[in-house]
């Protein structure tokens, strides 16, 4: 049976791949920083499909942490097939004169150094293992960019970036790598960014259907899905309500 690996895996996005994951045939290692949410996912997974799941509980912005705990891994959980790299995160929204530097750091730490530190940790079990696809999270903020954004859009746009590097350094390897783009999901996201507050948060979404984490998690296994001989390099995922980053057709 196949591993899929899922950082991110206690919330939003990287929660519904590690179902839609386990539905499809495979045997899942979910990651994040709540141990016990961790757990719980793990049981209901467990208990829904029948198919085993490993928990690893750490933080990704540590390189020590993310090592170490790669390291842990069984024998049989390092013949891992396909690396989901969800983690991430927006915090703040404001003018880049205003920024805070706490939420920059943050915003940097997650999406890109983790991204680098659990890919620098899993790809050398790929390349001895003859196989593996990468599939990175970004967004249209990766794409583009719009006011107050600036540090969010500049990680995924560095997002993009390293897949498309990540492709070509490990095209001798035969490992994949594909890039998924969402607009607009309705999961904790914009709670986050806005540390809490849930009335900014509900109005991201006010007046138009957002894509939701299942959305994403099916695109996600569709790209794994494919023959050994295809590659989705990437794919960008909106609401039908929204054009772009500026663009919504908000019914209110």
């Amino acid at each position: 049976m196949k591993i899929a690996l899922i950082t991110g895996a206690t919330s939003g996005i990287g929660r519904a791949a590690a179902f839609k994951f386990s539905e499809n045939g495979y045997n899942v290692i979910i990651t994040g920083r709540r141990k016990e949410r961790l757990n719980s996912i793990a049981r209901e997974i467990r208990k829904k499909s029948g198919a085993q799941v490993h928990p690893l509980c750490f933080d990704i912005r540590s390189m020590k942490e993310v090592q170490k705990s790669v390291a842990s891994l069984p024998g049989q959980w390092k013949k891992i097939d396909v690396l989901v790299n969800n983690a991430g995160l927006a915090a703040g929204l404001s003018d880049i004169q205003d920024g805070n530097a706490g939420d920059w750091e943050t915003m940097i730490d997650t999406n890109i150094k983790g991204l680098l530190y659990i890919s620098k940790a899993v790809i050398p079990l790929f390349i001895k293992n003859g196989t593996g696809h990468i599939i990175n999270i970004g967004s249209i903020a990766g794409k583009e960019t719009y006011a107050k954004g600036n540090v969010y859009c500049a990680t995924k746009h560095a997002v993009d970036a390293l897949t498309k590097s990540m492709r070509i350094d490990l095209l001798s390897h035969g490992i994949r790598v594909t890039g998924i783009h969402p607009g607009a999901v309705e999961t904790e996201f914009s709670l986050v960014r806005f540390h809490g507050d849930e009335q900014k948060a509900k109005n991201v979404y006010r007046g138009f259907t957002p894509l939701s984490a299942d959305d994403v998690a099916d695109a996600i296994c569709w790209a794994a899905s494919r023959p050994a001989h295809v590659n989705i390099n990437e794919m960008v995922i909106m609401p039908a309500a929204q054009a772009n980053t500026q663009h919504l057709n908000r019914k209110v």
